[in-house]
């Protein structure tokens, strides 16, 4: 039994994932880092970074889409570690190409789907079986899950519609955890980031750079990663304990409405 809590975050190699890698490691949890692949740069690159902070660091090639190899990867994390405390399920794509809602794409539609949605529930249920099995074996046991949704869960796009769909219905998933799992002793928990800088969004940063500009974001700045790996760790250190299925929002006022 590893002696450090562990943290599962899928999407680690870069952007918000990678943040959430790093913060998690200086809160003193050992890290099982998820992406497409394993060797890539940017996960040889966040290993070295990870360990700095005094963390051990397991890369574990996964496409969460996949769910016929979850089974095989949190066995090898168990493997490794011997413990899961933390699931923070940030894996998130957008379609190769956004089309207009009358245009939509049946294969892109349910490749984004997999990714956003299917994956991540899935997922979360496999770690939470074992979650319930580590309660009796840990001391202090502490375990949470997180699912981190954007601002597109209740903000319409016509162009792109499987993102929002996609995570308006990870939104839901996180609730239903939370329902479910609080009885078993898991905290679960939604993270809403905004408009981040992020390699997803550079390809539109001039938009939103003049709709920024324009009031589109009441705290006028684009978000960084580093601000939603705050909120990741918040909630890890069990600041918000007794807040199970609350929603973070993390986008410099967007959720706010007004009519001025």
């Amino acid at each position: 039994m590893n002696p450090k809590p562990v943290a599962i975050i899928t999407g680690a190699s870069r952007g918000i994932g990678r943040a959430v890698t790093l913060s998690l490691a200086s809160e003193g949890y050992d890290i099982a880092a998820i992406a497409r692949t394993s060797d890539s740069e940017n996960m040889l690159s966040l290993q070295p970074e990870a360990e700095q902070r005094g963390a051990v660091f397991f890369p574990v090639g996964l496409d969460v889409a996949h769910t016929d190899l979850h089974d095989e990867a949190i066995s090898s994390i168990l493997g490794r570690y011997g413990r899961i405390d933390i699931l923070v399920n940030n894996a998130g794509i957008a379609p190769m190409v956004k089309k207009d809602l009358l245009e939509l794409d049946e294969e892109l539609f349910d490749r984004v789907l997999d990714v956003n949605l299917k994956g991540p529930v899935f997922l979360a249920r496999r770690v939470a079986t074992e979650m319930i099995w580590l309660r009796e074996k840990i001391k202090d046991f502490k375990p949470s899950i997180m699912f981190v949704t954007s601002f597109l869960a209740y903000t319409s796009m016509t162009i792109g519609i499987e993102i929002c769909i996609s995570k308006a219905g990870l939104s839901m998933a996180s609730r239903v955890f939370a329902d479910r799992l609080t009885e078993e002793g898991i905290n679960v928990y939604e993270i809403r980031p905004g408009l981040i800088e992020t390699e997803l969004t550079a390809r539109r940063k001039e938009k939103y750079d003049k709709l920024i500009a324009e009031g589109l974001i009441p705290q006028k700045r684009w978000g960084k990663p580093e601000d939603v790996a705050k909120a990741v760790a918040s909630l890890a250190r069990g600041d918000w304990s007794y807040s199970a299925g609350t929603v973070f929002e993390v986008s410099g006022g967007m959720n706010i409405k007004s009519i001025i």
